[in-house]
């Protein structure tokens, strides 16, 4: 029986993806990168912003196509559109036979051959605990074989007024340390040398089960594991970062001097109504800290643009702050009215066009800095992380500890000497900036362990 699996949304939903993955494939069922010679299509669905929305209702509506033409068997449909818009997926598209919410997952196979037995399935549980999945399920890995995600924790907290996640994903929810310590230790027994901690919000880590944040002693047990060169956090919540995080990173030599840490803004009244806990002093403080504490350190952040009753001035004072703190990455998104959230319902709801100008304005800004930035890497050695060859070229793709998978820039290596292999460690040494890319050429000899 042959499974088709569209994964849409963040790396969390990837996370979940891959599980689901595992259980099918451990159950017996060939997976097949064409729909339409599918027995099965499962969906793992995103509604995080209204794009995601659609494109998780597009691709339902897609894959019904094949239900109806009878070349599929069974459609499911998992994640958090599944999980907020339960009822409308049952009612409005009768071709999906299981609905799976964000906590159910771990039911994917049991759902099938209910399916398949000519029962309709749903199971949404509870937003409380965790899957049970850990000791007992091997995630089959989408990301290549050479990284891969660590979700270390579900749900989250803060309740953002611009966000619906804490309503589809629940309250924060840690997975013990034990328990990540011994997917990491399988992880990297099959080959993965870059771990990359995700959560909704990482920093808060361990909160809820050893009554203090600990993320500092979750590094401390992955920094121990053999196999793995580099450990990435993503999602770190700037007010949570503190002392004892900043002293983990500095002393546990596998965790890359990178930290994504999500601003939304700097404007303490723009702050304010999203629901946001750290003012603009904070923010400028931590990000001197942690620059002061680490000096290499490269850090990446998001901005919301065109949030409900932001001024042009409030505007212009985000700008101001971009070019003060000059982030070495930086994503800016326009403002997404979210059905169910605070936030959709405040008045002053920005123009949409004002909305696409200001995140152009904002994305220009930062071009320029990030392009600066790049500069001032020419002339260093630096250690990379091999992605692949580019066809027809004798040019290898890589990323340093600045770049994180799929949203960050590459070090492009030229006159590589010999093969390079993808998931190789080399050093290299950057010889221009091509905007946010580098380009390098090789600087050692290979070693008894295949590394330079």
């Amino acid at each position: 029986m042959n499974l088709f699996f569209a994964s849409l949304g963040c790396d969390k939903n990837l996370v979940d993806s891959e599980y689901m993955l595992g259980m099918l494939q451990a159950d017996g069922i060939s997976i097949t990168g064409d729909a339409s010679a599918a027995d099965v299509i499962i969906v793992n669905t995103c509604c995080f912003i209204n794009d995601a929305k659609a494109e998780s209702v597009d691709t339902i509506l897609e894959m019904a196509e094949y239900k109806k033409e009878g070349t599929c068997r069974a459609l499911l449909v998992t994640g958090c559109l599944a999980q907020r818009y339960q009822q409308e997926i049952r009612e409005e598209i009768p071709e999906v036979d299981a609905v799976l919410g964000t906590n159910a997952y771990d039911t994917v196979v049991h759902a099938l051959h209910e399916v398949l037995g000519g029962r309709p399935y749903e199971d949404f549980g509870t937003l409380e605990g965790l899957p049970k999945l850990y000791g007992r399920v091997k995630r089959s890995l989408t990301t290549g074989g050479h990284y891969a995600y660590l979700k270390i924790a579900e749900g989250c907290n803060k309740h953002c007024t611009y966000c619906i996640i804490p309503s589809i994903r629940g309250a924060y929810r840690s997975v013990p340390i034990e328990e990540l310590a011994a997917q990491a230790e399988e992880l990297a027994g099959a080959g993965v040398k870059e771990l990359i901690l995700v959560a909704q919000e990482t920093t808060l880590y361990g909160i809820d089960l050893y009554g203090e944040k600990s993320l500092y002693r979750l590094l401390d047990r992955l920094n121990e594991i053999p196999g793995l060169e580099w450990i990435r956090i993503l999602y770190c919540y700037p007010e949570e970062i503190d002392d004892k995080l900043i002293a983990a990173v500095k002393r546990c030599e596998k965790v890359c001097h990178y930290l994504d840490i999500p601003i939304q803004h700097c404007n303490d009244e723009v702050l304010r109504r999203m629901g946001r806990r750290a003012g603009k002093q904070e923010l400028a403080d931590i990000i001197s800290k942690l620059r002061r504490e680490i000096p290499d350190i490269c850090l990446r952040t998001t901005i919301i643009c065109g949030f409900p009753g932001e001024t042009q001035e409030q505007h212009e004072e985000l700008m101001e702050f971009i070019n003060e703190m000059e982030f070495d990455r930086l994503g800016a998104f326009a403002y997404s009215p979210e059905e169910g959230t605070p936030a959709a319902e405040f008045p002053d709801q920005v123009a949409e066009e004002t909305k696409l100008d200001w995140v152009d304005e904002v994305m220009e800004l930062q071009q320029e800095i990030a392009f600066d930035r790049a500069k001032g890497m020419e002339g260093q050695v630096a250690k990379v992380f091999v992605e692949g060859k580019l066809p027809q070229e004798h040019v290898y793709a890589a990323r340093s500890y600045r770049d994180a998978p799929d949203i960050d820039g590459y070090v492009f290596i030229t006159d590589a000497g010999y093969e390079l292999m993808t998931g190789d460690f080399v050093n290299v040494l950057v010889t221009k900036a091509e905007g946010y890319d580098l380009a390098a050429e090789m600087q050692m000899e290979r070693n008894e362990e295949g590394y330079l």
